[in-house]
């Protein structure tokens, strides 16, 4: 084994080591539901802003994106600035009362003051559908970088971090999964840093330069829209899934019940929002340097998809292939790259599992009639089933981008979750009828798009459109109205009231 390989194994190795303890340390506090589905709501808003960065800058961003501006230039760079701005909804819109409404899972939430059962069990199905395409995305890229950097085949690569994952989760519960996850934030960050002083020296600080090469690589309409997506309606429709996804999405949304109280909640969205938008600027700089240094077509024939781009990126910053600088970079960030599939993967598969044992198995099942220890233990019996599940969807999945696979999870949360969630806290008149029908309409109708659209069918594809939330998104909002103005109200005005004081004063949410 070479160098660079041993010195990418030795990275890898104390990334899991460090994580490992961290999960060591957290399963000595997480001895019950309060402390495994939320931390024991003992994170401050800073911390928790770490870790919703940390959860929110998944393989997606960090590779797929990348990939994306590397090959598409114009098109890619819509993702960034997408992505970036559904963050002014969840602060303006959503944080603040959702954390004061609930207490686990976003079920608690948009069943406070419906007919519990029917309301969880929908809630369930579009949270298991956003976590599957969200955690495919992960182990996608999981499987490319550490096939990349050290040689292990995908399928054993996913395994491997699919291991990990139930370890966090079903020891450590959701406060190692938040410590992870800050870990991992740190550690992107800091990466991302060294690359843009990197970048701004090789190309002497000019971003003509910089866009001037990545034209003579990517063809002179790289920074011109079209070049992933012909057809405008796709790009409008890309857009609106990217601004209102990131308000549906369940895993970033329990984020807010770890914090002790509704301004902290706040506190964490801004600084969340900070770390994200540095982000983003940086990795479309970071992708279109790729363009500029690797060139699309080199990109490609390492990865169809795009994901290696910021690595192949820093090996060439660090001197080259074959270069000792460069295949060490290059591990190093495929390391970062590495901590932040597995703290958003634990992120995810936590979610999961408080969905089933939270809302499927206690409020469903037992209603509600349910000693606390056996949902924990039904809780990390689910994560394990969870893990399972993923590694074999995720093998399945290999050639897909990323950020694409993430887009689908963004435009079923926001046809899904979104309309309920914000007609529960704010529309008196909704209704059970009107909730369930928006959750069933709006995520059926996107699985049912993204299924026979371009993504699954290429050429063959029925559905001409490859992001379905143009269509998806007003189906599941319109699915509400009319679900709710066609059937009796329930006449749970005073639940109403009390949830409308709950929400924004946080009476009664501590």
């Amino acid at each position: 084994m070479d160098t660079a390989k041993l010195f990418g194994l030795i990275l890898f190795g104390v990334i899991i080591a460090l994580t490992m303890y961290v999960t060591y340390l957290a399963s000595k506090k997480t001895s019950g539901t309060d402390d495994f589905y939320a931390a024991g709501r003992s994170l401050t808003g800073f911390q928790n802003g770490l870790a919703i960065s940390g959860d929110y800058l998944s393989a997606a961003s960090f590779l797929g994106i990348a990939g994306l501006v590397a090959l598409y230039g114009y098109d890619g760079f819509m993702y960034s600035i997408g992505w970036l701005m559904g963050y002014l909804i969840i602060l303006y819109v959503i944080a603040e009362p959702f954390r004061n409404s609930g207490t686990f899972t976003v079920a608690d939430v948009i069943s406070y003051r419906l007919n519990e059962r029917p309301v969880r069990t929908a809630g369930a199905f579009v949270t298991m559908a956003i976590t599957m395409f969200y955690m495919i995305a992960q182990l996608v890229g999981a499987g490319a970088i550490i096939n990349l950097l050290v040689g292990i085949p995908y399928e054993i690569a996913l395994i491997i971090v699919g291991i990990l994952m139930m370890i966090y989760v079903s020891l450590g519960g959701m406060l190692a999964t938040s410590w992870v996850q800050i870990i991992k934030a740190v550690l992107l960050m800091a990466t991302m840093l060294i690359m843009l002083a990197l970048i701004a020296v090789v190309f002497k600080f000019d971003l003509s330069a910089l866009f001037g090469d990545a034209i003579d690589k990517g063809g002179e309409n790289f920074l011109r829209p079209g070049n992933l997506y012909n057809d405008p309606i796709d790009l409008l429709s890309l857009g609106i899934t990217h601004i209102l996804g990131p308000a549906g999405l369940s895993h970033l949304l329990v984020r807010f019940f770890t914090v002790p109280t509704a301004q902290a909640a706040r506190s964490s969205v801004i600084w969340g929002m900070v770390l994200i938008g540095t982000f983003y600027f940086i990795i479309a700089l970071i992708g279109f340097a790729a363009a500029a240094v690797v060139g699309p077509q080199a990109i490609q024939a390492v990865d169809p998809g795009g994901n290696m781009a910021a690595p192949l990126l820093g090996q060439m910053l660090g001197g080259g292939a074959g270069s000792f600088g460069g295949e060490l970079f290059m591990a190093g960030i495929s390391a970062v790259a590495f901590a932040t599939i597995v703290a958003v993967v634990a992120g995810l598969v936590i979610t999961g599992a408080g969905v089933f044992a939270h809302d499927i198995y206690t409020n469903v099942i037992k209603k509600g009639e349910v000693d606390p220890h056996k949902q924990f233990r039904v809780a990390r019996i689910t994560s394990i089933v969870i893990g399972v599940t993923s590694i074999i969807l995720g093998i399945l999945a290999k050639n897909f981008n990323v950020a694409q696979l993430v887009t689908h999870a963004f435009a079923i949360g926001a046809a899904a979750n979104l309309p309920v969630i914000i007609f529960s806290i704010y529309w008196r008149r909704f209704n059970t009828t009107g909730a369930v029908a928006s959750m069933l309409t709006g995520s059926l109708t996107t699985l049912v798009l993204i299924g026979i659209g371009p993504t699954m069918m290429g050429d063959a594809a029925i559905f001409p459109l490859t992001n379905p939330g143009i269509v998806s998104i007003p189906a599941g909002f319109l699915a509400a109205v009319i679900g709710s103005l066609l059937t009796k109200p329930e006449n749970k005005d005073k639940m109403f009231a009390e949830m409308s004081v709950r929400s924004h004063t946080g009476i009664g949410a501590e």
